[in-house]
């Protein structure tokens, strides 16, 4: 197939990264990536925590579902899941959704400069399995409800300000979405096996209580052109929002959702595929897919949450897989970052880089128990590349 690339912008300033999106630097962005070496190089056996790492870097413990998460008096949510960073003064918060129905809603952890946890708190409750979402340039977090109808909640990282649901965004089964300061609209992912990828573009940026939804309009190629078409109806009722907008394009599970410089990326679990959306000129094609990898065998499998690295490295999460996080490069290679073992009846979830880009958070939805109140939130810290 054609591997068009993508010239990726310059970095504009350091205020980028907390536009929703991450800085990235280097040469082109070609696709679908394909087996090759980590930057990082092999996984070692496994530490303490049961985490194959590379040379360099270590792992801890941050929480565990149904137990206080240590240095606090808060008890952890059960089936951690989506999850984002927040600058905090000198210090950092990380969110976390909890995937559970009835009940959901999302935490958070407080870190100080020396990456300490010196809080920890609710800032969603009483919604319905909340899965990925995705973090606003105004420091919000978007935890998102993976139910039929469900709703976009905005929450408070600092556990300040009440949480705020928001009709606007659409009814239908949320999964992830990213903020593109440069467009000033909001992507969305629908975890649906004929589910569509959608924006949502507000009356007024920096305020989600009003504006119009669309969705993306393409053939049935994996790669080529796209417009976008406006959903007449985002409450989904007496239709679906997919089913609303003629030529609206199917994608098979939407997961997890990145932006940056002029580019989204977004997965697809039901055919392990990561789609790129070159914004700037209207045109989508394949990241990666594990049908195309060559040699030997796709690394990639349950393809799921994502995140990106100040160095313009994306790292994706498997569910189930190998319960791998893995890396695909500038230049096209895909391989495994980091393995959790003993844990096959889980997926990981909520990879997100601390403000600074040297600590790397997720969670393992169900632990060693392979149950939702089994969950344990991690902290990756090692030479990350900057």
């Amino acid at each position: 197939m054609e591997r068009r690339t993508f010239l990726r912008g310059a970095v504009v300033g350091a205020s980028a990264a907390a536009f929703g999106g991450t800085l990235m630097h280097g040469a082109a962005y070609a696709a679908p990536a394909q087996n090759g070496p980590s930057p990082y190089g092999s996984l070692l056996a496994a530490d303490a925590n049961g985490i194959q790492l590379p040379t360099g870097f270590t792992s801890r413990v941050i929480a565990r579902s149904g137990q206080v998460v240590p240095g606090t008096s808060y008890t952890w949510h059960s089936a951690p899941d989506g999850g984002a960073s927040f600058a905090d003064g000198t210090g950092w918060i990380y969110t976390s959704n909890s995937e559970i129905n009835p009940g959901g809603g999302a935490s958070a952890v407080r870190f100080n400069s020396s990456g300490n946890v010196t809080g920890a708190y609710r800032i969603l409750s009483n919604t319905r399995q909340n899965c990925a979402g995705g973090r606003t340039p105004w420091n919000t977090w978007l935890s998102c409800e993976e139910v039929s109808l469900g709703y976009v909640y905005e929450t408070d990282p600092y556990g300040v300000n009440a949480a705020v649901r928001r009709d606007a965004m659409g009814k239908f089964k949320h999964e992830a979405a990213a903020a593109d300061p440069v467009r000033q609209v909001i992507y969305l992912t629908e975890d649906e096996t004929n589910g569509c990828f959608y924006r949502f573009i507000p009356n007024t940026w920096g305020n989600l209580s009003a504006g119009t939804l669309q969705v993306l309009k393409a053939g049935t190629a994996t790669s080529g052109s796209f417009t976008w078409g406006t959903v007449p109806d985002p409450d989904g009722s007496p239709t679906v929002t997919r089913d609303q907008v003629s030529g609206a394009k199917r994608f098979n599970g939407g997961e997890g959702c990145h932006y940056a410089n002029d580019t989204v990326w977004f997965t697809t679990k039901g055919d392990n595929r990561v789609w790129q959306v070159d914004l700037a000129n209207s045109t989508y094609e394949l990241a990666y897919d594990d049908s195309l990898v060559s040699p030997g065998t796709a690394p990639l499998t349950g393809v799921d949450n994502v995140t990106g690295s100040t160095f313009g490295d994306l790292y994706v999460a498997e569910d189930g897989g190998n319960m791998e996080i893995c890396i695909i490069t500038p230049d096209d290679i895909v391989a495994p970052f980091l393995r959790v073992t003993g844990q096959s009846g889980s997926e990981i979830t909520g990879p997100s880089f601390s403000p600074d880009g040297t600590r790397l958070y997720f969670s393992s939805q169900r632990g060693t128990t392979g149950s939702s109140t089994g969950g344990i939130t991690y902290e990756v810290t090692g030479p990350f590349r900057t």
